[in-house]
């Protein structure tokens, strides 16, 4: 199980962190967080309810990891394991993550998915999404897997479309030439665009676009 304390600056202040499995306990935290990091018009039955919580913690406890702040719960990262072509990329991520209840979580999966990073607005600034991120690169290295694979939305978009194809929007946002609160994070973050995903998701900032995103396993 994974457990991390460390400490993060806000400010010239520091604050402790601790990075661990979330349990139960953490259920109602974890809702209220997402209803924070995705108001309407994100579509609001896409965030968290009990019973796919509670089949993180059951299906896959290694890919449930929460930050918590000076004890406060800020963020959540939730994985499952996947097999993964590259040859054939494109996919819902309704279908990867059955809607995010993950029982379609693969134990022998070569591939860690994400489901779903979230941080509380009150909280961010302070890194802990990386430190999320980080968490679940530590997880696949620790695991053997060949790598870490995502969605990431490109809110962004939505604002330059009639200028520019999702392909030129995410050629310009890797060049640094333009930034998106999502895609640019992810970069920041190590991860490498690999594939541009029309109907990944219902979402309208993203015009239902979604941008597979790789870390690959250093030791493999």
């Amino acid at each position: 199980m994974y457990w991390n304390e460390q400490y993060v600056y806000d400010g010239e202040k520091t604050l402790p962190v601790v990075l661990r499995n979330y349990t139960e306990a953490d259920f109602e935290g974890m809702i209220r967080i997402q209803r924070e990091c995705f108001p309407p018009p994100f579509p609001q039955e896409l965030l968290w309810n009990e019973a796919q919580l509670r089949n993180h913690i059951t299906l896959f406890p290694e890919g449930a990891i929460c930050a918590s702040v000076d004890g406060k719960l800020a963020g959540s990262i939730t994985g499952l394991r996947t097999t993964f072509d590259p040859a054939f990329p494109e996919h819902r991520w309704e279908d990867v993550t059955d809607d995010g209840y993950i029982r379609t979580h693969n134990p022998d999966g070569e591939t860690l998915y994400i489901v779903d990073i979230s941080v509380s607005p009150q909280f961010r600034k302070l890194g802990l999404g990386k430190l999320l991120m980080q968490a679940m690169y530590q997880t696949v290295i620790e695991l053997k897997l060949e790598r870490l694979l995502g969605g990431g939305r490109m809110p962004g978009y939505q604002q330059v479309a009639d200028e520019m194809t999702p392909e030129s929007y995410i050629k310009r946002v890797t060049a640094g030439e333009l930034r998106d609160p999502v895609i640019s994070f992810l970069l920041s973050c190590g991860r490498k665009p690999i594939h541009i995903v029309p109907n990944y998701l219902d979402d309208e900032e993203s015009l239902n676009y979604g941008v597979l995103m790789e870390w690959k396993n250093p030791f493999r």
